[in-house]
């Protein structure tokens, strides 16, 4: 039976002989009722019709329609290919071509709004990073001018230059190595080699290492309550002890003096965990949120700088949690504190 939708080359050229042969059969047999004549005249023209319509439509419509195919693969067909094109193809309406032909177009269009994104972030990524670059570059210039101009002669101006310069020397050093991270990761040239784990002590440890530079702040730390019992995660540790130190760094960095650093963890379902490290400090305004895990976005270019930092920290977590398929997330209030939760898998 035909399915009106989907009527093949030959399917519609047999209905149209049978109708127009038809019709004409009628109308001979009207004119001379004579059985003999019409059944000469039916075969005849539905054999005529038949051959012609067909013909029109194998090579000059559906030959077209599997050039349109063609170009859309854009390649030599493969023998999946050819098949489809022989027999999948002819079975097809026009409304499925339409169709087929509007989702390659919706898809290149995506395709080259991809391109145009990405180049649009190649470009503000090379000149974020030549700002960065330049910076401690001119500074340290400009120190060395200092001192070969006889600031060297005077021993406490000649150690503060020099301090200085160091000081930049490494901020330099802090960039490209985390450019090359970031660079790595994006490439999967770094392996994530997991392992199981207990969570806690690798926060731990983390807050044992950085605790010294929260002495100035007077910042504490503190597990949730409830968070005693450990858990084990199944994760790359080393990386994860990163993205732990990246996110500890930030929140005693924007905390407040006398603030307060919570670690919190929880069990999802599917076999999640999520970590989450809160502060209470000055929090960040909503506008700001979306952008945090862009390279070098700072809400605030003065302060940042004045703290320090490559403005790559959050990039590298995010690309580190991405590359164990998990997430990361950020909320915040403003004068009220910073939460940054991720995921990771309690078990392979």
């Amino acid at each position: 039976m035909f399915k009106e939708k989907n009527l093949s080359p030959k399917q519609l050229a047999l209905l149209t002989a049978l109708l127009l042969s038809s019709l004409i059969a009628l109308s001979i047999y009207v004119l001379f009722s004579d059985w003999k004549i019409l059944l000469v005249y039916f075969i005849a023209c539905f054999a005529g019709i038949y051959l012609l319509i067909y013909q029109i439509l194998e090579y000059f419509i559906y030959r077209k329609i599997k050039l349109i195919y063609k170009l859309i693969s854009q390649t030599k067909a493969t023998k999946r290919e050819e098949a489809y094109q022989k027999y999948i193809l002819p079975q097809k309406g026009m409304d499925d071509v339409r169709a087929d032909v509007e989702l390659w177009a919706d898809q290149k269009t995506k395709e080259i709004q991809t391109l145009q994104s990405n180049e649009e972030f190649r470009k503000e990524f090379l000149q974020n990073l030549s700002h960065e670059i330049k910076t401690p570059i001119f500074a340290i210039q400009g120190y060395l001018e200092l001192l070969e101009d006889g600031a060297m002669e005077d021993p406490v101006l000649g150690k503060k230059f020099v301090t200085q310069a160091q000081a930049n020397v490494q901020r330099l050093v802090n960039l490209v190595g985390d450019v090359d991270t970031i660079t790595n990761l994006e490439i999967n040239k770094e392996a994530i080699i997991k392992q199981s784990f207990i969570i806690q002590d690798l926060i731990a440890e983390v807050v044992n290492n950085l605790s010294v530079k929260w002495l100035k702040k007077n910042i504490q730390f503190q597990f949730k309550k409830g968070n005693e019992s450990q858990v084990a995660v199944f994760a790359d540790k080393n990386k994860i002890y990163q993205v732990l130190v990246n996110l500890f760094s930030n929140a005693a960095k924007y905390g407040k003096i006398d603030g307060r650093i919570t670690a919190s963890i929880y069990k999802l379902e599917d076999h999640k965990i999520l970590i989450e490290i809160s502060d209470d400090g000055t929090g960040i305004a909503e506008e700001h949120i979306p952008r945090l895990f862009e390279r070098f976005y700072r809400t605030d270019d003065a302060r940042s700088r004045e703290i320090g930092g490559t403005g790559l920290g959050l990039a590298i977590c995010k690309h580190i949690i991405e590359a164990h398929n998990e997430t990361i997330q950020i909320r915040s209030t403003q004068n009220v504190g910073t939460t940054v939760g991720f995921t990771l898998a309690s078990k392979a």
